[in-house]
């Protein structure tokens, strides 16, 4: 696949080396839509070639460059992108297109430490970005990539063990079989009623995405219900027990993602909702940590190409 755009006197294609057996995968951008697009890894080599047709008469320029560049936006504050990689290969020095030429690149083991995001403020990106300079206007064609961050199965993965109480009227407490699940996990879990003297009529787990801007007294916190799972609907009774499982792969969800660039957070709840028959709502909420499962084989490869970019 290539990448197409039309400037005001050339038009610009970019070509991945390997893009006929490079995955793809779908990333929302900034408007909410999905787009498809190419899948890379931390220390994995960008390269490619890169086509420049001047449109009718010759185009004079001061110089040709293509960028990697790895950017954080925020969407309260456009006017500043926040730049955490940026790499740049002069493809020519200043002179006149008259013909079409084309240009090779290569961006060795590139470092990727974050995986692509976007979010109700803040969007993390990944693309190349061509320029042809100009004396009034550079011409200007970005090509955006996906990044996904890999990870082996955490050493440690205790139980989450809660009790949720209000005092002689309700006791209850629940167990879910660990802390740290991967994007297509089962969350298992049970639930425990040692006391009941309200009546409670419905009970529902959800998972709430909290995605954390700024610092400090600044900081922004945007929550967003991604999956309901109901639990119970009737009241329970003292000794009962009602047993969870909720399948991940089903929701659009990311890794969790903390302080990342010292811009942004994105934390996972499991959060568990009682409404008694008075619409009294009782509530309990537990982080859990969200990791992206990688085979071992793509993690020891990533690790030796990290490896190679840094000795």
């Amino acid at each position: 696949m290539s990448f197409f755009g039309l400037g005001a006197s050339a038009e610009v294609e970019v070509t991945l080396s390997d893009y006929e057996k490079r995955k793809k995968v779908e990333i929302r951008n900034e408007d909410g839509k999905k787009e498809k697009l190419f899948l890379f890894y931390d220390g994995e080599t960008v390269a490619g070639k890169i086509f420049v047709r001047p449109k009718g008469k010759k185009v004079e320029h001061q110089g040709i460059r293509v960028e990697f560049v790895g950017q954080i936006e925020l969407f309260y504050d456009r006017g500043n992108h926040h730049e955490f990689s940026s790499l740049v290969q002069d493809l020519a020095p200043p002179g006149t297109l008259d013909k079409e030429k084309n240009f090779d690149f290569q961006f060795l083991h590139v470092e990727k430490p974050y995986e692509s995001y976007t979010g109700a403020n803040v969007r993390l990106r990944y693309f190349l970005r061509v320029t042809i300079v100009r004396r009034l206007s550079d011409i200007v064609k970005e090509l955006d990539l996906a990044v996904h961050s890999l990870a082996a199965f955490p050493e440690i993965n205790s139980s989450i063990k809660m009790e949720v109480g209000i005092e002689d009227c309700l006791h209850i407490e629940f167990e879910y079989n660990k802390s740290k699940y991967h994007l297509r996990d089962v969350i298992v879990g049970k639930i425990y009623f040692l006391l009941v003297r309200i009546k409670i009529k419905h009970m529902e787990l959800a998972i709430i995405k909290r995605e954390s801007t700024g610092t400090g007294p600044n900081t922004y916190n945007e929550n967003d219900t991604v999956a309901k799972y109901e639990i119970m609907d009737g009241a329970p009774v003292k000794g009962e027990s009602i047993p969870i499982r909720l399948f991940l792969s089903g929701y659009e969800l990311t890794p969790t993602m903390r302080d990342i660039n010292k811009k942004f957070s994105v934390r996972y709840y499991l959060n568990l909702v009682l409404v008694d028959e008075e619409e009294r709502r009782y509530f309990k909420q537990q982080e859990i940590t969200l990791w992206r499962k990688g085979d071992l084989k793509s993690i020891r490869k990533q690790r030796a190409e990290v490896a190679k970019g840094t000795s």
